[in-house]
């Protein structure tokens, strides 16, 4: 009996040594598991208090920036904003008068470099007669650059104004300079259509000698040509070149060395003209 008690009791105490193992590995925490609670504890309050001072510190340094950059400002603006001294104008005037350009100019001078209005002084310059087109650049640190683009003439139109080359109006003070250009008239509405015909126009004539003194659109539509030897020449309204052609071409073979005895010529006709002659004479010409 004395043996199975014993191995009884050593199997007890080795069961009882297991049970003890194995509560003592569940109650023991590792030292991570607690450094990691501890982290967990500490870090949340923190980063708190650094988000608080974040939010004071933030908007001081923004302040203490602005501040220093108004200082600054308060201190080079004077040196940067200097009054205009130099104004330069540039292109290739032929008829802008410069003192008219100065008179223009110099209001604008009492304000500094960065005070001047670049665009009113534009606007002023554009509205001159003879000015197509300006621009106004500064030029740091007291220069002002003026470029202007002067009209282009291509004839007179109506009374008292004359036609450039884009077939916009515009109205100098002094027209006498100008009675050699063409006079073109017509609505105003087709101020482009009859420029664009009058160089149509004179590419023909000019291939035989003639020029064109003046060119008429009138209300129902005819065409009035008059050239530089004084011939009046009616159009009409339809097929314009191919009747010019046939003035040409009877011009060549008929009429070239009577010229000056022309008065008028009435290309109305569908394959025909007439000749109306300044003295009196019995001949005649027609196609």
């Amino acid at each position: 009996m004395i043996g199975p008690l014993i191995r009884d009791r050593a199997a007890a105490g080795a069961s009882t040594r297991r049970k003890t193992s194995s509560r003592g590995a569940v109650r023991v925490a590792p030292p991570v598991q607690r450094r990691q609670w501890m982290q967990s504890w500490r870090l949340p309050a923190f980063s708190g208090l650094w988000a608080r001072v974040q939010q004071v510190l933030w908007p001081l340094l923004l302040v203490g920036v602005g501040y220093a950059l108004y200082d600054l400002s308060e201190r080079l603006l004077p040196m940067a904003d200097r009054p205009i001294a130099l104004v330069s104008v540039q292109g290739e005037l032929q008829y802008i008068d410069r003192e008219a350009i100065q008179a223009v100019v110099q209001p604008y001078l009492s304000a500094s470099f960065f005070g001047l209005d670049v665009h009113a002084l534009r606007a002023e310059l554009a509205a001159m007669p003879w000015v197509a087109d300006s621009t106004v650049q500064r030029v740091w640190p007291d220069q002002l650059v003026v470029h202007l683009e002067e009209q282009l003439p291509i004839a007179r139109w109506g009374e008292g104004t004359l036609l450039n080359s884009a077939g916009r109006t515009f109205a100098p003070d002094d027209l006498s300079g100008f009675v050699h250009l063409p006079q073109l008239n017509g609505p105003e509405r087709a101020k482009a259509r009859v420029l664009q015909q009058y160089q149509v126009f004179n590419r023909q004539l000019r291939s035989q000698g003639f020029g064109i003194a003046a060119l008429e659109l009138r209300e129902r539509g005819s065409w009035f040509l008059t050239t530089r030897e004084g011939i009046e020449i009616s159009l009409g309204r339809e097929q314009l070149d191919d009747k010019l052609d046939r003035f040409l071409t009877v011009d060549q073979r008929l009429l070239s060395e009577r010229r000056d005895q022309i008065a008028r010529v009435d290309l109305r006709y569908s394959n025909a003209m007439a000749v109306a002659w300044r003295t009196p004479t019995s001949t005649t010409a027609g196609e």
